[in-house]
């Protein structure tokens, strides 16, 4: 699987922001409907953290709880694509945002990093005050 993030950019504190996550199967399958696709931020000098992921086969999604309200993650199944819907943006949201996928379901726990088995390379998020 291999994954591809695009949409980051500098917003202001406040301003909304729509980060995607391209998913390509190697065998060109599409695999919308299999994975546990997170979305997992790292500011500078922090560990990464998963703060909304999805199970694209259908079901509920997951926020942490400072995402809660004001991200919805999303997937288009017709394009393989995952999307982050962020709102009200504060400085610290700001960093390395990580497109991030898992085989099966979704639990609590994808949160952790560490429950993903495929990764993009990052799209880039600025909040500036």
């Amino acid at each position: 699987v291999m994954l591809s993030e695009s949409g980051g950019r500098s917003v202001q504190a406040g301003g909304s922001l729509t980060p995607s996550c391209q998913l390509t199967a190697a065998t060109g399958a599409n695999l919308c409907g299999e994975v546990c696709v997170g979305w997992v931020s790292q500011a500078p000098g922090k560990e990464r953290l998963g703060v909304a992921f999805i199970y694209t086969g259908g079901g509920s999604s997951y926020y942490v709880r400072s995402a809660q309200g004001r991200f919805t993650i999303s997937p288009d199944d017709a394009k393989n694509t995952v999307h982050l819907l962020m709102k009200s943006l504060k400085p610290e949201e700001s960093g390395m945002y990580y497109c991030a996928a898992g085989e099966g379901v979704c639990y609590s726990d994808h949160e952790k990093p560490e429950r993903y088995d495929y990764w993009g390379q990052g799209t880039q998020v600025t909040v500036t005050s």
